[in-house]
């Protein structure tokens, strides 16, 4: 890889990085709106008994209109039941407090481990595991939370929720796991009192968006995603905090709202697994809040590691329903799947072909989504069929690529040294016509025709190499497979392969852990080498401006700044590209010596 090259690939990746941590969260997600709480609406039901009656109407008992905000779910202190299913996938942990879905622990992925860390530990991946409120909680109004104590009791096939508000009303959730990671839950608010209760707007809480790991990382980046018919919309943490340029402190945002009654599904993700709400019909609104998580306990952090100062944050995730009112001896009835699960490429392409809701966009791929799709299919099958890991297929994968653009990149070498013989007599040409800029670039455009060159053909091999990084930055950055594959020394190639913490030095911007340390990752360093002494083989361009001469010669340093903390897995793809781009080079400049290039005539004078 040339100088340019070096170059174009250094502008995407930081391209990459303000896409994901400043233009999306910043300029392609909805602006908040105020909820308003005095509009009073129809709400779809199973019971024609129920209306749309204003709670205005004498004959319609008005519940109290008290928000819940400062109030807190479950009176501190009061005991909690639990009840628990287990399946093949997954144990699915009940709640009495607030009737729903506490955790969901996925039994087929065992938790994953940091180098000096434990490796067996018993523990599993969870979903929703630190959050205070349950999948399926019913908030917004203290007259429909009340104290926020259910009855649990088992049914054939799974947990029922039960309670008793103070006005009368009764709530009853439902809920059976079934295949897929899906489970299928009804619920019930019903009035079997003998008049019409108004009920106020209120929410159903479908999940916790939570990290993965104790520490911050690059790649374990909390969201939403919801999918509103036609496209997919998406929120993070970033949106919340509102920093401009994604660092310097902004006015942080308090709620995201999204959907005009046409949200199909909503999903709270992590880098790897994924709450996903998919409601029968589709849903009035969604719902977003920032939130605290406890913080990590010290056995669930590397050896020595200080507990981070800051707790880690989560985005608490709720579908909206808008008032309505509830007619006398009548229930208002919704059901809805919850996929709690992996973000498993194969799982979710096939959910979504049979319910035909595009739900395999959870994976976030992106615009070269086809081409992350692609590169993951090839990945797994290498897996699969060689019986090798995942750190070994990356690198296989990263070869077979090297070599179907072998010949578009000797191409573009050729080109560039064909430019870089001729770049005399360009230079020449440009003092003699430099008074007549037209006159200039005509001459130029002739001689170039005349000695067969193509001013962008060493750098259009490379910007077709560009799709492929984007794909591979987003397969790398989603694809479960790798979650807990080892390669080498690291235990865990979906995360940075921290060997250890250096303390006290948390101040060095964009590398370091805030009130931890510095992490060292021995893969990006490898990286950053390989990146130097291909830049050293890479003589500047004949003609290229200083301020490029200087960009080339930090831009090493960048990437290593800017893919110090991403997984193992990137940098593993990185630096394998770099050591074959070195043979490459060394394997031309052998070539070269053995085939002297031919000087070509000079240009003509003119009189």
């Amino acid at each position: 890889m040339d100088r340019k090259s070096i170059l174009v690939v250094g502008l995407s990746v930081v391209f990459i990085i303000a896409w994901v941590t400043v233009i999306v969260p910043k300029y392609l997600t909805p602006a908040p709106r105020q909820q308003n709480t005095n509009t009073v609406a129809a709400v779809a039901t199973n019971d024609p008994a129920t209306t749309s009656t204003a709670s205005t109407s004498p004959s319609v008992v008005t519940l109290s209109a008290t928000t819940n905000a400062a109030v807190p779910f479950v009176a501190p202190g009061v005991a909690e039941e639990t009840l628990s299913i287990t399946n093949d996938l997954a144990r699915y942990v009940f709640t009495s407090h607030g009737g729903g879905l506490k955790s969901v622990e996925l039994v087929r992925f065992p938790e994953s481990h940091t180098l000096g860390m434990e490796a067996d530990t018993n523990r599993v991946a969870s979903l929703n595991t630190k959050a205070s409120v349950p999948v399926m909680a019913l908030v917004g109004d203290s007259a429909l939370q009340g104290d926020g104590l259910y009855t649990l009791s088992r049914t054939e096939k799974g947990v029922r929720a039960e309670k008793t508000l103070p006005g009368g009303l009764v709530v009853v959730k439902e809920f059976e796991p079934t295949v897929n990671y899906l489970i299928q839950i009804t619920t019930r608010i019903e009035n079997p009192t003998a008049q019409a209760i108004a009920l106020p707007a209120h929410s159903w809480i479908v999940g916790t968006a939570t990290p993965i790991h104790p520490l911050p990382s690059s790649t374990d980046i909390v969201g939403v995603r919801w999918f509103d018919g036609v496209k997919m919309q998406d929120a993070n943490q970033g949106w919340f905090d509102n920093k401009t340029l994604g660092c310097f402190p902004g006015t942080p945002r308090a709620e995201y709202r999204g959907g005009t009654s046409n949200v199909v599904w909503v999903s709270s993700h992590n880098q790897f697994f994924a709450l996903v709400a998919i409601p029968s019909t589709n849903a009035p609104e969604v719902v977003i809040h920032s939130v605290k998580l406890p913080k990590p306990t010290p056995d669930q952090l590397p050896p020595k590691t200080p507990i981070p100062p800051e707790p880690p944050v989560g985005l608490e995730t709720a579908l909206y329903f808008p008032a309505t009112t509830l007619a006398a001896d009548s229930s208002l009835e919704r059901t809805l799947k919850i996929y709690a699960g992996p973000k498993e490429s194969r799982l979710l392409n096939n959910l979504a072909a049979a319910q035909n809701n595009r739900l395999d966009e959870v994976m976030g791929f992106g615009f070269f989504g086809i081409i992350s799709k692609v590169l993951l299919l090839g990945m797994n099958w290498l897996h699969d069929t060689l019986s090798i890991g995942y750190g070994w297929a990356i690198v296989v994968i990263t070869v077979i690529i090297k070599i179907v653009f072998w010949p578009l990149t000797a191409a573009s070498t050729r080109s560039m040294k064909r430019m870089s013989a001729l770049q005399p007599q360009m230079n020449a040409l440009k003092e003699k016509y430099k008074d007549d800029a037209a006159k200039m670039n005509k001459k130029l455009m002739e001689f170039m025709k005349e000695n067969k060159v193509n001013p962008i053909g060493g750098c259009l091999p490379m910007l077709l190499q560009i799709p492929v990084f984007f794909g591979f930055f987003s397969m790398i950055g989603s694809a479960v497979e790798l979650r807990g594959a080892s390669f080498l020394w690291c235990g865990d190639i979906s995360m940075p392969d921290t060997l250890f913490v250096i303390p006290g030095l948390d101040m060095i911007p964009m590398i370091s852990i805030a009130g931890v340390g510095l992490p060292f990752n021995l893969l990006p360093l490898i990286m950053g080498v390989t990146m130097f002494w291909q830049a050293q083989l890479t003589p500047p361009s004949p003609g290229m401006d200083p301020m490029q001469q200087k960009m080339m010669k930090y831009m090493p340093l960048m990437f290593l700044v800017f893919l110090y903390n991403y997984s193992a897995a990137l940098t593993v793809y990185w630096t394998t590209n770099n050591l074959l781009t070195i043979l490459q080079t060394k394997m031309t400049k052998m070539k070269d010596a053995v085939t002297p290039a031919k000087t070509p005539a000079p240009v003509a004078k003119r009189k």
